[in-house]
């Protein structure tokens, strides 16, 4: 079971001849991979939207089955309705857009999207591309996502549309900075940038408890920070800024509508698929177990149960914390996230250099743990901040 995918992919290209096996081979490994991603971001949505209905007290789609059928299936046909209304809708192009630039932009921001599944070890021997520099290429292609909305934003000919694209290439910007630097202890210690030896690093266990990254304190401080800074790479609440629809309508996507709308939905959901997929193999043990004795389970399933678990976290969030100010965001990145980033490296340098025992966890626990609490007090007295409280209605 463990290698059943790759075993029925050799199957399939023996069958052809030898000169068109290499092509063959490589789109018996994109296709899944379309496939997969793809009906996973239709059922989120479904998921997300009832999730989010119980949080608010009401319900979520309920009605929806497949169709030509009675069968409602608790309405998880929703995303399937939704896909027919997207390719059906009308497309409107304003009349002074660039008309060009204005395809192109959608197109442009999802194929580096699915670029960035090229180096994600999906399970045991399951990795589309093994390269030296796979978590370099993760990044750069990343990257490319910024111009794609500034494209949207700018060639809309729209006043909202390009201050929405303005906010969220500095919002990119700026949390793209301590995304890679939280990456950078992992690199450090697996000393490669190969997703599959990454993956290898943490594949040793004590016993029962697996030897994943997470569970040092430069690996938990490193997991936090990426996991704040890719909800905000990706765009998720509290983070949504360029989409803030009480301020700027909807962003740099205003003037698209039908299928090109789609896509950026598309996008948004499978960047964070993506990048979730790249904190399961840096910091949670990529395809690994969790425990010794549970690792006759496909490899496979281990790591899309550990990305399904953090969509769930994102959800969570979106459901229940309130949207940032924009002097918030930036805030927070440059006066608290690099910081500790910056400070989680020279920590992960004394986690190496450093013998094993306590003292190793001492040292490097206060490390991280005081420079948090007074980043945290300081930033907290100069802005006049307090503790939220909430109160349910009567």
């Amino acid at each position: 079971m463990d290698q059943c995918f790759v075993l029925l992919k050799h199957w399939l290209v023996d069958l052809f001849p030898a000169a068109v096996q290499p092509l063959l081979s490589v789109v018996s490994s994109i296709v899944p991979i379309m496939v997969v991603f793809a009906l996973l971001f239709g059922v989120t949505t479904v998921i997300e939207r009832k999730a989010i209905g119980r949080i608010q007290n009401r319900y979520g789609p309920n009605r929806v089955g497949l169709p030509f059928t009675d069968l409602r299936l608790f309405g998880f046909g929703q995303f399937i309705a939704d896909g027919i209304k997207a390719l059906t809708k009308e497309d409107l192009v304003p009349r002074a857009a660039d008309r060009i630039v204005h395809f192109l932009a959608p197109i442009v921001l999802i194929v580096p999207v699915f670029l960035a599944y090229a180096v994600l070890p999906f399970g045991r021997n399951m990795v589309p591309i093994d390269l030296d520099t796979g978590v370099l290429f993760f990044f750069a292609v990343g990257a490319a996502t910024e111009l794609s909305v500034f494209m949207a934003g700018w060639s809309s000919r729209n006043k909202y549309s390009l201050l929405g694209a303005m906010r969220a290439i500095a919002q990119m910007i700026s949390y793209e900075v301590p995304l890679i630097l939280a990456a950078v202890p992992v690199l450090m210690i697996a000393g490669s940038l190969s997703t599959v030896t990454i993956v290898g690093a943490q594949a040793e266990y004590s016993g029962q408890l697996p030897h994943w990254h997470v569970f040092t304190p430069w690996g938990l401080t490193g997991f936090v920070l990426f996991v704040i800074a890719a909800m905000a790479e990706s765009n998720r609440s509290p983070f949504d800024l360029p989409e803030g629809e009480s301020e700027i309508i909807a962003g740099y996507f205003l003037e698209y509508s039908g299928f090109k709308f789609a896509l950026f939905f598309l996008a948004e959901y499978l960047g964070m698929f993506a990048i979730s997929g790249m904190a399961v193999t840096l910091f949670l043990g990529g395809w690994t177990a969790p425990l010794a004795m549970l690792d006759w389970l496909p490899s496979w399933f281990w790591f899309f149960s550990k990305i399904v678990a953090l969509i769930f976290f994102f959800i969570w969030v979106r459901g229940t914390v309130p949207r940032l100010r924009i002097d918030q965001l930036m805030n927070f990145a440059w006066k608290f996230m690099l910081p500790m980033a910056l400070i989680n490296i020279f920590a992960a340098g004394v986690w190496r250099f450093e013998s094993p025992g306590p003292v190793r966890w001492l040292v490097c626990g206060a490390m991280v743990g005081v420079p948090y609490y007074l980043l945290a007090r300081g930033l907290a007295a100069r802005q006049h901040l307090g503790r939220r409280t909430y109160r349910f209605a009567e």
